[in-house]
């Protein structure tokens, strides 16, 4: 539950705006009701039942977007009819119902919003006890509304910048380690969720470690590079390519048969020792390919296919080894 919270921004606003109306409006509601102003007793009610219903929505499904908009929506509606029917008093619940809209959805759609609300509030006037009043409310929104779009905007600029930081390589570009967990577990949910086939492929580039030693990192660097751009103009759009770790990279392939992988993978490796190239020659590659089974979860995928690397390496590199088999599929030319 708190690993959710911290990673899914949006579901922690959820989660903070459902508690908040637990606490928040039950005793107001409770005290309207005894007050006898049943009817903005049952507006507080009907705000704290759609607010909560939201967030369990939004903790079973992971849809932060639709239930984000749908309390956006509840909040700054809700706050236009508590102003409605308690006047000037009411106005007070609106601002921060203006502020969460930012957080609970994308800003056009908050600012959109929040017009609708203050222009539904202009219309109808019985909230306000005269025009300065109107447009003193007026003006306090819409500063209080450029403050916080301006801030869900940086806040979301650096939550991307973040985002990118931990799932993408530096160097390369392409997804790193912890991205290939997510996706590999994703991928076993799938397959058997509805039958989806997969197959896992190692690849570790043959003697990096002389490329580096001898010609130094700018140089190995620049043959990861180009691998990488090699392996992404060899493969399909669904195929998702990570780095391992060092020069080791992992690509997901969905959607294959046997037959149509062994095809691919002898074609990329002939692909591979035509055009990838360093200081000190050719370059080639090792590669290890486990086809996902029943039974298998995320670690033991994986396991399979760098045994059947490690074996592609023993038997003399530049070799491609399947798990099912572990016998070369072809040899070194």
């Amino acid at each position: 539950m708190y690993s959710r919270l911290r990673s899914n921004f949006r579901l922690s606003i959820i989660t903070l705006l459902g508690a908040s109306a637990v606490l928040g409006i039950t005793p107001f509601a409770l005290y309207r009701f005894w007050q006898g102003t049943i009817l903005a007793g049952l507006i507080d009610l009907s705000i704290l039942v759609s607010i909560c219903g939201a967030v369990v929505y939004a903790w079973r499904t992971s849809d932060t977007y639709r239930s984000g908009f749908f309390l956006a929506i509840v909040a700054c509606g809700g706050g236009v009819a508590v102003a409605t029917v308690q006047g000037e008093v009411g106005l007070f619940w609106l601002y921060p119902s203006l502020i969460t809209s930012f957080f609970l959805t994308v800003a056009p759609v908050a600012v959109l919003i929040n017009l609708a609300a203050v222009m539904a509030l202009i219309i109808h006037g019985a909230a306000f006890s005269s025009h300065e009043q109107m447009w003193s409310f007026v003006t306090t929104a819409i500063v209080v509304s450029c403050c916080a779009y301006v801030f869900a905007l940086r806040n979301e600029n650096q939550r991307a910048r973040l985002e990118q930081l931990a799932t993408l390589d530096p160097l390369t570009g392409i997804k790193n380690r912890r991205s290939m967990d997510r996706e590999l577990t994703a991928a076993v949910a799938s397959h058997r969720r509805n039958g989806l086939s997969y197959a896992l492929t190692l690849l570790d580039l043959d003697h990096f470690k002389r490329i580096n030693d001898q010609f130094g990192h700018s140089v190995g660097d620049e043959v990861l590079v180009e691998f990488v751009s090699l392996l992404e103009r060899h493969t399909r759009k669904s195929d998702q390519l990570f780095r391992y770790g060092g020069e080791e990279f992992v690509l997901l392939l969905p959607g294959v048969d046997e037959s149509g992988l062994q095809a691919v993978m002898n074609h990329l490796q002939h692909s591979l020792r035509r055009s990838l190239k360093s200081p000190a020659g050719p370059v080639t590659a090792s590669i290890g390919i486990a086809l996902l089974r029943q039974g298998d979860d995320a670690a033991s995928w994986l396991a399979r296919a760098d045994e059947a690397l490690y074996q592609a390496k023993a038997a003399g590199r530049d070799r491609i080894i399947y798990a099912e088999a572990l016998a070369p599929v072809t040899v070194a030319g």
